[in-house]
């Protein structure tokens, strides 16, 4: 399971490079949120995938039974994702208030018509 969660991550963050690379601005934004997934995979990797056993102290205990989910990550990826998904909706609505002004996406077509 880690083996193919980490080959995921690696497939996500090249997709995401190899978009940012493009010349057009819609690959661009897709390509950042491969990016974000990707760092949403990683994180939730590096916290440790514990499946079908919940954070919660048993009554009478001072801890939770091991193996727990660990709470942490999970906070951390739900606030990453909520704040990306800002970003994106911001960025699309840049790149089509752009693209009604000047009628191109092309990041090299851009430049030109800032002279």
């Amino acid at each position: 399971m880690n083996l193919l969660l980490a080959i995921v991550i690696g497939a996500l963050y090249s997709a995401g490079f190899y978009l940012i690379l493009r010349r057009s601005i819609v690959k661009l934004i897709i390509g950042l949120s491969f990016l974000s997934h990707a760092s949403n995979l990683l994180v939730f990797a590096a916290g440790g995938l514990t499946r079908g056993r919940a954070p919660l102290v048993p009554p009478g205990s001072l801890a939770p039974v091991p193996p727990y989910a660990d709470p942490l990550p999970q906070a951390l990826v739900l606030t990453a994702i909520v704040i990306s998904f800002g970003v994106t909706a911001f960025a699309l609505a840049l790149v089509n208030r752009t693209y009604q002004t000047t009628g191109q996406e092309d990041i090299d077509e851009l430049r030109r018509t800032e002279c």
